[in-house]
This record gives structure tokens, C-alpha cells and sequence, in this order.
């Protein structure tokens, strides 16, 4: 039972940490992942986006919304085939991935052991 009761704290914590992620920086932290994939490779499509976050496609077509709501990526539609699209990091949200730092949010001590 103690370990049932670890992993409530934990959870508990996780909720904490991304509504203070998403208080601080007006993204979630699906879209904060979304963005660091993108910037680790120069186009990704809604699949490959998916695939990397381990999101389901509806779950993933709703945070490549949100971040293209606010203008921190970019669509295109592929050279080689014009039904898919691809989307990439544009500046804006290249300086918001920069100025994230997860200290300032203040882990707390359950999820700062899991991180180190």
C-alpha cells in the first residue's frame, strides 16, 4: 500500500507541475515536447510527431493545434506527396523552448528524484 500511496504523491505532483508550466508559460507540456521534437529534427509529420510523443493521432492533432494556434510552428505540405503535411519549429517558439527552465517552477521533491 505504501508504494499505491507513492505513486498517488507523484501523480499529484505531475498534475501540479504542468498546470504551473502552463500558467508560466502558456503552453502544455505535450506542446513544450512537441516543440523540443521538432527542434531535434528539421520537419516531422502529425505521424511522426505521434509516434515520438506516444500520443494518439487525436491527442497529437490537438497539441500541433494549439502550437500552431500560437504561431510556434509551421505547415507545409510534402514535395513528395501533397495529401500529408509536415510541420517544423519556427523562431518563436525556438525562443520559447529556450526560456523554458523547469526550475524556476520549483519541482518538488518526488518528481526532483525521478528527474535526477
Amino acid at each position: 500500500m505504501e508504494k499505491l500511496c507513492r505513486i498517488r504523491d507523484i501523480q499529484r505532483s505531475v498534475i501540479k507541475f504542468e498546470r504551473d508550466f502552463m500558467a508560466h508559460y502558456g503552453i502544455c507540456l505535450n506542446g513544450a515536447m512537441a516543440l523540443y521534437i521538432l527542434n531535434q529534427h528539421s520537419e516531422l509529420t502529425a505521424g511522426e510527431i505521434s509516434s515520438l510523443l506516444q500520443l494518439t493521432p487525436s491527442n497529437t492533432s490537438k497539441v500541433i493545434s494549439s502550437i500552431e494556434d500560437r504561431e510556434y510552428i509551421e505547415r507545409s505540405f510534402c514535395s513528395k506527396d501533397k495529401r500529408q503535411m509536415r510541420f517544423k519549429i519556427n523562431t518563436k517558439g525556438k525562443k520559447l523552448l529556450d526560456s523554458i527552465d523547469c526550475k524556476k517552477l520549483g519541482i518538488c521533491e518526488s518528481l526532483d528524484k525521478l528527474t535526477n
